[in-house]
């Protein structure tokens, strides 16, 4: 069996054509399925949709959240009530092709635990979509767990992955590297990214940028380090001047160089590099903090389709 799960937000205008997409993917592999789309706490009509949908076909299932937890609790959500042989995960607003699935499960049924869905290109331009195409390296630079070059959440996990992925128990996640960290036999299937069917981007670029910080403070410690450095360089160009102003006064008589200037940037200097080591300490420290609060990554106001035994989970 093959489960399909899919975050939803404000989604109504692109659902009907999302699942007949999914199933028309699904069909091709000759295999049961399911498609659980999460409704991430929409206002819109979403929720009704997917529950018209269902009527029409038991295989597509509701799990709705009790308020918008955000992108990847919602993808978490519906990766802990899948029941298939393996999962995939996949964005809802089209931009990553659901005809690509039959090729991931081909993989999988050749031996790979899991398949990756590695973009070689994207259809949307801009600011947004160059921030994304370096985000992955930047990441792959800074982080301390292998990355593909430009792999989402767009992927399929075998059951055993999927397994081991529903111990994890962070708050601050980040899927993709959470699916790295984890291991296993590793593929990549190449797509383009296209544009989204309809409507605008439902993640801000505040959303981004915060979801870009978990990224890299979740899986490295090389912040810390450059604020180390930053620390040790500095000290030692004081200390260097210093010695420098010793030997000229008693070599040579002269006097220190004075003047507001140079006294306000030195202060700006040092109380900026100060401000940003607060700062990234800060973020590590905001995160122990939400770890140890322990409240639950998601609350499922309703289960659709789903038996009672799964429906009840709640983590």
């Amino acid at each position: 069996m093959i489960s399909v799960v899919a975050p939803i937000f404000n989604e109504q205008d692109i659902l009907e054509e999302l699942v007949r997409r999914l199933g028309t993917a699904l069909e091709q592999t000759h295999q049961t399925w399911e498609i659980i789309l999460v409704d991430d706490g929409s206002t819109d009509a979403s929720a009704a949709v997917v529950r018209k949908l269902h009527q029409g076909d038991g295989r597509i299932k509701l799990l709705g959240l009790s308020r918008n937890f955000g992108h990847q609790p919602a993808v978490t959500a519906g990766v802990h009530h899948a029941r298939g042989d393996c999962v995939v995960l996949i964005d809802g607003d089209l931009q990553d092709p659901p005809e690509v699935i039959p090729e991931m499960v081909r993989q999988w049924q050749a031996g790979s635990q899991v398949v990756l869905g590695e973009r070689n290109g994207r259809a949307e331009q801009g600011p947004r979509s160059w921030g994304l195409k370096l985000f992955y390296p930047l990441l792959r630079r800074m982080s301390d767990i292998p990355s593909g070059p430009d792999a989402g959440i767009f992927s399929l996990m075998d059951r055993v992955v999927v397994e081991q992925f529903n111990r994890l128990p962070e708050r601050k996640r980040f899927i993709p590297g959470l699916r790295s960290w984890l291991g296993f036999r590793q593929s990549c299937v190449s797509y383009r990214r296209q544009e989204r069917h309809g409507g605008a981007p439902k993640q801000s670029l505040g959303r981004l940028i915060g979801y870009a910080m978990d990224a890299i403070f979740s899986f490295s410690y090389k912040p810390l380090r450059w604020v180390a450095y930053i620390g040790f360089m500095v000290s030692a160009a004081a200390f260097a001047l210093a010695i420098y102003y010793f030997v000229t006064f008693f070599a040579f008589h002269k006097q220190a160089g004075s003047g507001f200037t140079t006294i306000i940037l030195c202060v700006l200097f040092l109380g900026g590099v100060q401000l940003i080591s607060v700062g990234i300490l800060g973020q590590y420290i905001a995160r122990i903090y939400e770890e140890i609060k322990q409240r639950p990554l998601y609350v499922v106001r309703e289960a659709v389709g789903f038996e009672p035994s799964t429906a009840e989970k709640d983590l």
